[in-house]
């Protein structure tokens, strides 16, 4: 099934699967050289991922260190199949859950940053509404519940599968699917007012 969402671009992983379970054994040798290119591939996507559901950019980076750290220190025990995607997002993930109940963090009281990218325009005209348009997806992302939040970001901008994404957040690929319609419907909600604002679509694939 095809839908539409107002979503930045999604993104798909250059790394085809030989070239990644090669990646895997190599990262189980300790190759060096290996982790230098899941960090080049995987780094600014983590990043990003990170600070949209934390809403800061310092907190990010730190979880962002943390999580580079655990693939160096468990890349020996990884499974011959490992998908990286899937491993290395549930890993932030959970550091992010686990830096929340420790934190009690309040997101409604943590400044927002905007991290999406810019969109190039050929007029100051066209500049000026690429940025607000820029902000009020960014204002109206970090409005969801991070249950809502987490799906839209892994689905739509990471482009990893429902089923992927299910098995990152905890749950059912049922469950997962349910927050991601209900991520769309309240993100368009909130982007249809102005009624007349421009809208990014894309076509994303479920």
């Amino acid at each position: 099934m095809t839908l539409v969402t107002a979503i930045a671009p999604v993104r798909y992983s250059c790394m085809d699967r030989e070239c990644e379970l090669e990646l895997v054994r190599r990262l189980k040798t300790g190759d060096t050289a290996a982790f230098d290119v899941v960090y080049d591939e995987f780094n600014a996507r983590l990043f990003t991922f990170l600070a949209r559901l934390i809403r800061s950019r310092e907190r990010a980076e730190d979880l962002l260190e943390e999580t580079w750290l655990r693939l160096v220190t468990h890349a020996g025990r990884l499974q011959p199949d490992t998908r990286l995607a899937p491993w290395l997002f549930t890993v932030a993930r959970n550091l992010y859950v686990s830096h929340c109940r420790s934190r009690m963090l309040e997101e409604a009281h943590v400044d927002g940053i905007g991290l999406w990218p810019p969109v190039p325009a050929s007029s100051p005209f066209e500049q000026t509404a690429a940025n607000e348009l820029e902000v009020r997806i960014e204002t109206a992302l970090a409005g969801l519940r991070p249950i809502y939040r987490e799906a839209l970001l892994l689905v739509a901008v990471e482009g990893l599968a429902p089923s992927e994404a299910a098995e990152i957040c905890g749950v059912s690929a049922a469950t997962l699917r349910q927050r991601l319609k209900r991520a769309r419907d309240l993100l368009a909600r909130q982007l249809e007012n102005p009624p007349n604002a421009p809208v990014l679509l894309h076509e994303v694939k479920t």
